[in-house]
């Protein structure tokens, strides 16, 4: 295994979903709460837009690539760290994901008390 300074999104997400796998489901139940939230929500998000590293539109385009990810790939996020990882944490992509593991985790949707700790640990 690499030194943690040396993985990339990836990488991270790959050893999360391996150590932790029972998490991931209700994990990405919340990603996909979150993807409809953004994308009902565009009016009201657009005008409290405050980020200057991301327009909302390409916050918008992020979110529906994560719809589309989770109905090409239904089972193989789940059962899979590769298929997880490679669709979800690369690229501009990590952006949203890493945005929704860190809320997920901030707001105790966690069963597992570890599951904090290796997100803090691991993407922070």
């Amino acid at each position: 295994m690499q030194p943690l300074n040396l993985m990339d999104n990836v990488a991270k997400a790959r050893l999360l979903h391996s150590l932790l796998r029972e998490e991931i489901p209700a994990f990405l139940a919340y990603l996909n709460e979150l993807t409809e939230t953004v994308l009902n929500e565009q009016e009201r998000i657009r005008q409290e837009w405050d980020n200057g590293m991301l327009s909302p539109e390409m916050w918008f385009g992020l979110a529906e690539q994560v719809q589309a990810i989770m109905a090409k790939y239904p089972k193989g996020l789940y059962r899979s760290p590769n298929v997880c990882a490679d669709q979800l944490f690369d690229g501009f992509l990590a952006i949203f994901t890493r945005y929704a593991l860190n809320n997920y985790v901030a707001n105790d949707r966690h069963a597992d008390p570890k599951f904090k700790p290796a997100v803090e640990l691991l993407f922070t």
